[in-house]
C-alpha cells in the first residue's frame, strides 16, 4: 500500500493515518477512533491478538495484527501501552507507513525517556548481561558520574565489593523467576560510598520475549542509615569509655543463655569513687572512668567482654570458664588498679569491689545472674573492700534480711508502738546519786517481737536509715527527759549519734526541734559519739559539736581507747566526758594490761579535764577498782541493766535510793 495518506484505508474511513485504538480487559473488540475518546468502529480480534496486545506494559510497546477492515484485510501497526488497570491504549498506522509507525514510537519513547529522566527517584535500567542501558539525571546528581560514561559498563563495577556476589546473585534470580524485589546497596561514587534503596521491578518490551530489563528506582537512604547507626550506637555504646553499655551487654548474655553456653560475669564497683568525684569534680571522676575501662581490658584475654554498667560500676563477661578463673581475672583486675593513676597533676588511687556469678551454677537468667554478682560485690565491700567474693545462697539470705529491715524498720517508724527507749543509770561514785541515764533503742516487732540492735542498727548505718531513727530518738528522749522534770527528777539523758548522723545537714535542726517539741525550758540531751565519728573529717565533726554544747547538750566520746583519735586531736574537741569501754573494764580487777591502760586513760581525761565514764561493770571487784583509780561515773549491770521508763522510775525510787545511802 502506498504511503500517501489519501491511498490509506485508515485515512479514508478515520480521516487520520495513526487513528486512536483501544482495547478493554474483558472484550476483544479493538476499538478504532479518528478522534480519541469517540470510536468510529469496533473490530473483532482473535483471543491470542487480544492476549498479545494485553501483554503491554506501562512502557511504550509495540504490535503487529492483522484484521479485516470494511471486507479488506488490513495488517495494523500498533504503538500504545497499559494505561490503566483494565485497558490498553495507542495509535494504529497502516503497516506499511513506516514514518508514521516511527513518528508514533518516536512520541511515545520520548514520553517516557522525559518520565525517566525527570522522575524524582534514581533510575537505572540493566540488562540480562548486567550491563547498564539507562542512567538519569538524579544518578548523576547523586553519584557524580555521567550517564554517557556508564552506559554499557557492568552495574557491579559500580557496588561495594563486599557485596558484588549478593548483587549478582540477586539479579540472575530475577531474570530466571521475574519476581519483583527490594534490596539496600552500597555504591561507589565520586562523592564516597552511598547507601542506595532499590526496588526493583521487571519490565519487558513489546518487541519480542528476550528484551526483559531490570528497571530499578532507588532512594538515597546514606544520611537516614548513618542516623539510624548513630542511635543504636547511642542506645547499645557507653558514650564516656566507647565500652558495650548496658543494653549491649544484656543482649550478648541473652545470646549464650539462649545458646546455653556456660560462662561467668564479674561486677566491679570503683571504692569510693564518691570522694574523687566529691573531691575533684566531674571531669576528674569522668578521666577516672576512663582510665579505669583500659585497666580493665589489660586484664582481660581475647574474647573476653568488659561493659559499663553506669556511675563507677563495670561487668566483665567471661565465656567457657571456671570459678579458678574468674578468681584469677578478679585477681588481675584489683593488681592493675593497685598503682596509683596518674590524670594530669593528680594521682588517684582506684581500688575496687568485685562480685562473681556462674551461668548455670547461680543463676539462668540475665537479671538473676546481674543480681547474684551485684550481691557478691557488695559482701566484698563488705569484707574490707579492694577484694572479691563468689556468689553464695547465704548471700541472698542477707539481701533478704536486708529488705526485710528496710521495709519493716520504715514501718516501725511510722508506728506508735514498736520502737521503745530504754533507760540504764549512771551513777555518780561520790555521791551514789543518778543524775543521768543513756537511752538505748529497742525494736519489738510484730512479725518477729524482740529485736537485739545489733541486728538492726548496722543495716540502719548502711542505709542511711539511721537518720531518721536519731531523729526518733532525740525526739522522744527530749520529751522523756522534760516529763521527768515535771515529775521533779532531774535527769538528763544521753543518745548515742554515729559518723553518719554527724554527716547529716540536718542534725542540728533535728536536735533543736526536739528539744523544743518537748516543752522544756533548758536542754536535757546529752550526746555520745564514738571515735569513729572523728576519723573522716575532724574539723566538720569539731563544728558539729561545738553546736551542739551550744544549744545545751553536754558531748561524750564513747567506747574511748577502741578508735583510732590521737591525742593531740583528742585535745582539740570540745568534750565534756569520756567513755571507758567495756573491753576494758571486764575483769579489770584482776587484769594488770587493762589496769594499766585505764590509769593511762583516766590520767588522760584528767589532765584534759574530761569527767570519766565507766560502762560496762558487772562485778563489785570492778567497782571497787575503777572507785579507786578515780572514775567519775559507773554504768553496768552491777546496778541497773536498760529499763523502760516505768520500771525506771520504780528503780530509782527503790534501788536508786539505797545506793546513795551505800556512797
Amino acid at each position: 500500500m502506498s504511503d500517501d495518506s489519501s491511498e490509506s484505508l485508515l485515512f479514508t474511513y478515520f480521516g487520520t493515518g495513526s487513528p486512536y485504538w483501544k482495547l478493554s480487559a474483558d472484550s476483544n473488540a479493538l476499538q478504532l477512533a479518528g478522534v480519541k475518546g469517540i470510536p468510529n468502529l469496533a473490530v473483532a480480534l482473535t483471543a491470542s491478538q487480544a492476549d498479545e496486545i494485553r501483554a503491554f506494559t506501562g512502557v511504550t510497546s509495540h504490535a503487529e495484527i492483522d484484521i479485516v477492515l470494511f471486507g479488506e484485510p488490513q495488517r495494523l501497526s500498533l504503538v500504545g501501552k497499559k494505561d490503566g488497570t483494565h485497558s490498553w491504549s495507542g495509535t494504529a498506522s497502516d503497516y506499511m507507513d513506516t514514518r508514521a509507525v516511527a513518528k508514533d514510537l518516536t512520541h511515545g519513547l520520548e514520553f517516557a525517556e522525559q518520565v525517566i529522566s525527570e522522575v524524582n527517584s534514581l533510575v537505572v535500567i540493566i540488562d540480562h548481561n548486567f550491563n547498564i542501558l539507562r542512567f538519569n539525571r538524579l544518578c548523576e546528581e547523586a553519584t557524580g558520574l555521567r550517564e554517557e560514561d556508564v552506559i554499557g559498563k557492568s552495574a557491579h563495577a559500580f557496588m561495594a565489593a563486599g557485596e558484588r556476589d549478593a548483587s549478582r546473585s540477586n539479579i540472575n534470580e530475577f531474570f530466571r523467576s521475574s519476581v519483583s524485589y527490594a534490596v539496600e546497596r552500597t555504591i561507589n561514587t565520586l562523592k564516597g560510598p552511598r547507601r542506595i534503596q532499590w526496588r526493583n521491578k521487571f519490565v519487558q518490551s513489546g518487541s519480542g520475549p528476550d528484551q526483559r530489563y531490570l528497571v530499578c528506582s532507588g532512594t538515597d537512604v546514606t544520611e537516614e542509615r548513618k542516623a539510624q547507626a548513630k542511635l543504636l550506637e547511642l542506645a547499645t555504646v557507653d558514650t564516656l569509655t566507647g565500652l558495650p553499655n548496658r543494653n549491649a551487654i544484656y543482649e550478648k548474655i541473652e545470646a549464650l543463655l539462649a545458646a546455653g553456653r556456660r560462662f561467668g560475669v564479674l561486677f566491679l564497683d570503683l571504692d569510693d569513687f564518691k570522694q574523687v568525684n566529691d573531691h575533684y569534680g566531674h571531669t576528674v571522676g569522668d578521666n577516672l572512668i576512663q582510665a579505669v575501662a583500659l585497666n580493665i581490658g589489660t586484664a582481660l584475654r581475647d574474647g573476653d567482654i568488659v561493659a559499663r554498667m553506669g556511675g563507677a560500676s563495670f561487668l566483665v563477661l567471661v565465656q567457657d570458664t571456671s570459678v579458678e578463673h574468674l578468681e584469677n581475672v578478679a585477681l588481675r583486675i584489683i593488681d592493675r588498679l593497685k598503682a596509683p593513676i596518674s590524670l594530669g597533676l593528680i594521682e588517684v588511687y582506684a581500688g575496687c569491689s568485685i562480685g562473681i556469678a556462674l551461668c548455670p551454677e547461680h543463676a539462668d537468667t540475665v537479671d538473676q545472674l546481674i543480681r547474684c554478682a551485684d550481691t557478691a560485690m557488695y559482701a566484698a565491700k563488705d569484707s574490707g573492700k579492694r577484694t572479691f567474693r563468689v556468689f553464695s545462697r547465704e548471700m541472698d539470705d542477707k539481701v533478704a534480711e536486708n529488705i526485710w529491715l528496710d521495709v519493716n524498720l520504715r514501718k516501725a517508724l511510722e508506728s506508735e508502738h514498736q520502737l521503745k527507749l530504754y533507760y540504764q543509770p549512771k551513777l555518780n561514785v561520790k555521791t551514789g546519786e543518778v543524775r543521768s541515764v543513756e537511752a538505748l533503742l529497742r525494736w519489738d516487732s510484730p512479725e518477729r517481737g524482740s529485736i537485739a540492735p545489733a541486728a538492726f542498727i548496722p543495716y540502719a548505718e548502711d542505709s542511711g536509715l539511721i537518720v531518721p531513727l536519731g531523729r526518733w530518738v532525740m525526739r522522744n528522749a527530749a520529751r522523756q527527759a522534760a516529763a521527768w522534770k515535771a515529775k521533779n527528777l532531774n535527769l538528763r539523758i544521753a543518745v548515742n549519734l554515729s559518723a553518719r548522723h554527724l554527716t547529716s545537714p540536718s542534725l542540728i535542726r533535728d536536735f533543736a526541734d526536739s528539744l523544743h517539741q518537748s516543752g522544756g525550758d533548758q536542754c536535757l540531751l546529752d550526746v555520745e559519739l564514738t571515735e569513729s565519728c572523728l576519723i573522716n573529717d575532724a574539723a566538720s565533726a569539731h563544728a558539729v559539736i561545738s553546736q551542739l554544747r551550744q544549744l545545751g547538750a553536754q558531748v561524750h566520746l564513747d567506747d574511748f581507747g577502741t578508735g583510732y583519735s590521737s591525742l593531740s586531736q583528742l585535745a582539740r574537741l570540745p568534750l565534756d566526758a569520756i567513755k571507758l569501754d567495756q573491753s576494758f573494764i571486764t575483769a579489770i580487777d584482776s587484769n594488770t594490761t587493762s589496769q594499766a591502760l585505764i590509769r593511762s586513760m583516766i590520767a588522760v581525761a584528767q589532765q584534759l579535764k574530761f569527767a570519766v565514764i565507766a560502762e560496762g561493770v558487772e562485778t563489785e571487784a570492778e567497782a571497787d577498782f575503777l572507785k579507786s583509780e578515780g572514775v567519775d561515773y559507773i554504768q553496768g549491770y552491777l546496778y541497773g541493766r536498760p529499763m523502760p521508763a516505768k520500771e525506771f522510775e520504780d528503780w530509782l525510787n527503790n534501788k536508786g535510793k539505797k545506793l546513795r545511802l551505800v556512797a
